[in-house]
């Protein structure tokens, strides 16, 4: 017999010996998990995936069938895992959850938990543009290529989602459509080629897949929307929209409700997505931080997607600015950071003294309405009956008045709008707190307001302490081009080091995530406007959702030009020809205008201009991840989870994390120098000669051996050594600095990071 049936005698047994009479046992209570299954010695046989899976279920050794309605339960096998996931997803009592833990060939249960969800003129600020020549034209707009995306759905019938210009659907491809049933509704065209829901994300749609929320709709959008002319959100940011990758297809897997995405939808989600043969995932939500990957299902997934061929884009987080809060650090997807563009919908305040500080607001008022001069009241001060962030007011202090309220996070700001002016209050002020510093949204507040810097509100505060008949006036100024600096990087945004695998820099790249303008469904879980912002066809979103479809699109353009190419080799290119200094040539910023460390910034900004011709690559496939893996200490059974596949790490010569070819370099120094191996692909001009720059500071050593690569033809590889050492004494603050390989026609930049004491 099949040695995982085998385990059939041990669940009976244990069932036996702790289980309650079957009558009772549907009194317990149920709980979700997914359970995570070691892989089959010798492919299974005979045996179906689900029959399989059906023998690790308790009940099923009592004569129950587990496929079967258990009344309001459902189901007792919710999901059965196929291709990016080895297991299914079950609802179990505690005693049942015990009984398969034990069963042999159970790598382990995950009980349900649920994520968070984590454009006009970013392809212009990223240097993609019409004209005939260009890497956008190039690739063809992303033609062919299949972006999965994982999200609250898609509104079919937004014209974002035109198919105008596009080809069929590639040969090959497998996905389905659940729209069809949907009359007036829209549905799949050449644009969306796939459109599926699953578990609690079909609940409250008007159809399965159909987007109520916005953020899927808006996500989707921004990785590949067609052209779209005369978009804006209330006149504000108007031009032409489009995604990254506007001819690509859209494959649309809904795993997310308005406010949570089940981890068990997740999976069936990618599960499907790697079934149906997309080429690009999208995922912009929310990560587990710091699990290790062996106990992080995503990560888990991702590899299998990684072994297929497909480029996985996830969300960084938006846990920053604290360091250590970076979520999806697999170094076989691709980390995304968010960071502004030049654009600004502009309000600024001007005091009763003449100072003007500029804010942002998507209100915007023909009539510039709050023009003249109001009193200005902070409820924060002392003598208020009121709270800082404007949660509690009391009428009588603020009505008729500009109100200062500080900031409550990444969120809160058009509720603390809302209250002031149910207690009629005039306008509005919302200065940042200090850790969020220069970072401002553009919300769709419902009254007069402004969202200034914590620079900013600290002189309005000054101001306020400094007379008694403190006025203020806000001034419409609309949308702006131009603003500096730019880019810099958001004080959300997750920073690294991550806690998973503190040796490999994450997040990897920071793409547009600040006030982005994309397609939008209407939304009950958005009020701002009098219409419930029913009929708006374009919303301003900001965080990593934002920034990771950006990247998605991206992937997508690479993958047509280069379909031959890994998704380690597109990112590469991408990491490489980053931008580590804004508009004007300065070092990118942070949020606090100080110098962005890559742990916040990962390689740099985005640059698709030059990802598509980076000169050479650091490759790897994914046999390339199990020495690193080894080396991570997660022991056989650790790495063979991850892998899908029996693993030795005894047979297996282990590397450290700096020595994973990797297009970014961690050395932890201590007193000894450190030594790593890197190879590059060409994939320039087959005859090219490459020489060793490396910039750092004084106090680091770094030696390049050798520090000259020359190239004969195209997919030709060469290898070189990085060693580091301290210069002095060992700087505790750390180090960061660039290695750079320099032709005549590329400049490939490698970003080289020495923590320091504590990181």
């Amino acid at each position: 017999m099949e040695k995982p049936l085998q385990c059939l005698a041990l669940a009976s047994l244990l069932l036996l010996l702790s289980l309650p009479p079957p009558a009772a046992a549907y009194l317990q209570e149920r709980k979700n998990y997914i359970v995570h299954l070691r892989p089959r010695d010798g492919g299974g046989g005979s045996v179906s995936v689900e029959e399989w899976h059906r023998s690790f279920l308790p009940l099923a050794t009592a004569g129950l069938d587990s496929t079967a309605d258990d009344g309001d339960d459902g189901p007792r096998i919710i999901y059965s895992y196929t291709d990016a996931f080895t297991g299914f997803a079950a609802r179990l009592t505690d005693e049942e959850a015990d009984a398969v833990r034990a069963t042999d060939g159970c790598a382990r249960l995950y009980p349900e938990v649920f994520l968070p969800l984590a454009t006009t003129r970013s392809p212009g600020f990223l240097g993609l543009h019409l004209g005939n020549e260009g890497f956008w034209s190039r690739s063809g707009f992303g033609r062919g290529v299949v972006i999965g995306i994982l999200d609250t759905g898609i509104l079919p019938s937004h014209p974002s989602f035109g198919d105008d210009g596009l080809q069929p659907p590639p040969k090959g491809w497998n996905g389905t459509c659940e729209f069809k049933a949907v009359a007036g509704a829209g549905g799949c065209n050449n644009k969306i080629i796939g459109a599926r829901a699953f578990g609690s994300a079909a609940v409250n749609s008007t159809a399965p897949p159909v987007d109520d929320a916005g953020h899927g709709t808006h996500t989707a959008s921004t990785a590949a929307g067609n052209f779209v002319e005369n978009a804006n959100v209330r006149g504000n940011a108007d031009g032409t929209a489009s995604g990254m990758a506007p001819h690509a297809h859209l494959a649309i897997y809904k795993v997310c409700t308005r406010s949570r995405c089940s981890i068990m939808d997740i999976i069936a989600g990618l599960d499907a997505a790697v079934r149906d043969g997309v080429d690009v995932l999208s995922f912009s939500i929310g990560a587990y931080s710091g699990t290790q990957f062996n106990y992080d299902p995503i990560a888990i997934a991702a590899f299998k997607a990684m072994e297929r061929g497909i480029f996985v884009s996830c969300a960084a987080g938006n846990a920053g600015p604290d360091p250590g809060t970076v979520g999806n650090g697999a170094p076989w997807m691709l980390t995304v950071a968010a960071g502004t563009m030049d654009r600004a919908i502009r309000t600024n305040v001007r005091l009763g003294n003449g100072e003007v500080f500029h804010g942002e607001s998507l209100f915007q008022p023909g009539n510039n309405s709050a023009a003249d001069p109001l009193p200005l009241v902070y409820p924060g001060a002392d003598g208020f009956d009121a709270s800082r962030d404007c949660s509690v007011l009391r009428g009588s202090e603020v009505e008729g008045k500009v109100v200062l309220c500080e900031s409550r996070g990444l969120n809160g700001r058009v509720e603390a709008g809302q209250t002031v002016a149910a207690y009629g209050g005039a306008g509005m002020i919302v200065m940042n707190r200090a850790p969020e510093g220069y970072t401002t949204f553009a919300d769709a507040h419902v009254l007069p307001a402004s969202h200034v810097s914590h620079d900013a509100g600290a002189r309005i505060i000054s101001y306020l302490n400094s007379t008694r008949n403190a006025t203020a006036s806000i001034d419409f100024r609309g949308t702006v081009i131009g603003s500096y600096p730019s880019p810099t990087i958001t004080f959300f945004s997750s920073r690294g080091p991550s806690k998973a695998s503190p040796g490999i820099l994450k997040p990897d790249i920071t793409g547009p995530g600040m006030n982005i303008l994309a397609a939008w469904a209407p939304s009950e879980s958005h009020t701002e406007f009098s219409d419930g912002g029913a009929d708006l066809s374009f919303f301003v979103e900001s965080g990593t959702s934002m920034s990771t479809p950006h990247l998605s699109g991206i992937a997508a353009l690479l993958k047509s030009l280069h379909p031959d190419w890994s998704p380690a080799a597109i990112k590469s290119a991408i990491m490489t020809t980053s931008d580590a200094v804004d508009r004007t040539g300065m070092p990118i910023k942070d949020e606090q205008y100080r110098h962005a460390t890559f742990y916040a910034m990962g390689a740099g900004y985005a640059n698709p201009a030059l990802a598509f011709d980076p000169g050479l690559v650091y490759d790897l496939d994914a046999d390339d991840y199990i020495p690193y893996l080894c080396g991570l200490g997660l022991g056989d059974d650790g790495v063979t989870e991850i892998a899908h596949r029996p693993v030795a790490c005894g047979g297996v010569k282990a590397i450290t994390e700096a020595e994973l070819n990797y297009p970014s370099l961690v050395v932890n120094l201590l007193s000894q120098p450190i030594t790593v191996n890197r190879t590059v692909t060409n994939v320039g001009k087959a005859r090219s000669v490459y020489t060793a720059v490396v910039d750092v500071p004084k106090d680091v050593s770094v030696v390049v051996q050798p520090p000259m690569l020359r190239f004969s033809e195209l997919k030709e590889k060469q290898s070189f050594t990085v060693t580091v050492r301290w210069a002095g004494e060992p700087n505790v603050a750390g180090a960061e600095g660039n290695l750079k390989w320099v032709s005549d026609d590329y400049i490939v930049r490698s970003p080289l990071v020495v923590p320091g004491k504590g990181e």
